[in-house]
């Protein structure tokens, strides 16, 4: 037997191609399909303009009581109807609601699929909606999200989002709603929202084996009965550039650990840095390997973990980071975490960090587009950003062609320590003096 000493070395990356995408329009409404040939599941997916953004200040949480509401009934059947339907099919509704859009999707045996969108297009288009329903839905949305606040996290996050964008705008409250606006939600609301925004077309993404469908039945299916063009879209939002970081406190009296949560605006999707910001973040918060990580989790031993990256969305972003952290080292985990913002946007990132940043954004990418849901998705992403067709074939060499330069440019420019706010969730009695020291900017009461 033959014994081998040095550990084998990763292979050389497999190329990756993304599918051929096919646009067209159909019954007033646009079809965006990718072709998996062979492939015997297919995925259907109908995007509508009708994400959290579209909500109005006090509705907040109307999309996704909407969204559990689909499924309790149909115009032409009930929901133990309705349910035999689609199981009878194998398959199961999927929602999803962001701040841009609100996604259905099956995903069936490619010869069930015409079925399937029928099934989808029934709940979209013509629900229920029963009072009775509805109102018992909302209550279970309330209890959820209740139950949701009553641990750390939800209270920091809401108060960060209102700092950075104001809660006189939508996007400055949180995406789901809270329990007190969700629970003031009545029927109307639900009914009115789902009047505005899901008679509208929208568009059917399909992935499978196109050779085995038709993409005009589909079509025809997915948008009978609609109406209506495409709302105003609005472009990105300028957000008013900050001087000075604030620190906030959120009490929560009693608490063992302190949740951190900072952030400043950042740009959105199609910006064209978006990739070198990816990889700065991941650099800098968005991997195990990362500076933040590194020097919070395993030189300092502060928190199991710690996270920063950029995230973003069609009109706006955010460069955010999250922790956990004891009490005891709330003040110093924050000014070393602030500390290796300023060192990363002052000094940009090494050539070693980079190449494993590109080389795990890359390779994440290769694997995480494979399947037919996931393929639906990346064509979302297109759809709703105004992105290319080409933009996934190009991505993963984009990725590995981003240079030190390149990325070390974006962190300057798009990382503002200065203007940092900074949210800490904890027990305020043990906690405030330490913070108030610590010279961050100046301490206010959430």
């Amino acid at each position: 037997m033959t014994l081998i000493a040095a550990r084998p070395g990763p292979g050389a990356a497999r190329p990756y191609r993304f599918p051929p995408v096919v646009r067209r329009t159909v019954a007033g409404g646009q079809v965006v399909a990718a072709h998996l040939p062979g492939q015997n599941l297919a995925v259907a997916l109908l995007l509508l303009d009708a994400g959290a953004g579209r909500e109005r200040i006090g509705k907040e949480g109307v999309g996704a009581v909407l969204a559990k509401a689909l499924e309790e009934g149909t115009a032409q059947r009930d929901a133990t109807a309705y349910a035999l339907a689609v199981e009878g099919l194998g398959t199961e509704l999927v929602t999803g609601l962001d701040w841009d859009s609100f996604q259905v999707s099956v995903q069936v045996p490619v010869d069930r699929l015409s079925a399937a969108v029928e099934l989808l297009a029934e709940a979209v288009r013509t629900p229920r909606l029963d009072p009775a329903d509805v109102r018992r839905v909302r209550d279970d949305e309330v209890t959820s999200l209740r139950m949701d606040w009553a641990n750390p996290g939800p209270r920091a996050d809401a108060v960060l989002r209102a700092d950075l964008y104001g809660a006189d705008n939508r996007w400055g409250r949180p995406m789901y709603g809270d329990p007190e606006s969700v629970a003031g939600l009545d029927v109307d609301d639900v009914t009115v929202f789902h009047s505005e925004w899901f008679l509208r077309p929208g568009t059917l993404i399909v992935a499978g084996d196109l050779d085995r469908v038709d993409l005009d039945a589909l079509a025809a299916a997915a948008f009978a009965g609609t109406g209506g063009g495409p709302a105003e879209r609005g472009g990105p939002i300028e957000v008013p550039a900050r001087s000075g970081r604030r620190l906030i406190l959120v009490d929560r009296p009693g608490s063992v650990q302190s949740t951190l949560r900072l952030g400043h605006p950042s740009p959105h999707r199609a910006h064209p840095d978006h990739v070198p910001m990816t990889l700065a973040g991941t650099v800098l918060g968005g991997a195990f390997t990362s500076r933040l990580n590194h020097l919070i989790r395993e030189v300092r031993g502060y928190t199991y973990g710690i996270r920063g990256d950029f995230a973003s969305s069609r009109r706006f972003g955010r460069f955010g980071v999250s922790s956990g952290v004891q009490t005891a080292v709330t003040a110093p985990a924050l000014v070393e975490t602030v500390g290796e913002i300023t060192r990363t946007q002052a000094e940009g990132v090494t050539e070693d960090e980079l190449a494993v940043a590109r080389s795990w954004r890359a390779g994440q990418l290769s694997v995480e587009l494979q399947s037919p849901r996931a393929i639906a998705s990346a064509l979302t992403t297109l759809v709703v950003h105004d992105l290319p067709d080409d933009y996934h074939a190009r991505l993963r060499a984009d990725l590995l062609a981003a240079d030190v330069e390149q990325v070390s440019a974006a962190a300057a420019a798009h990382l503002r320590p200065e203007a940092l706010t900074l949210v800490v969730e904890g027990d305020a009695a043990v906690i405030r003096d330490e913070l108030d020291a610590a010279g961050l900017g100046p301490l206010t009461d959430a």
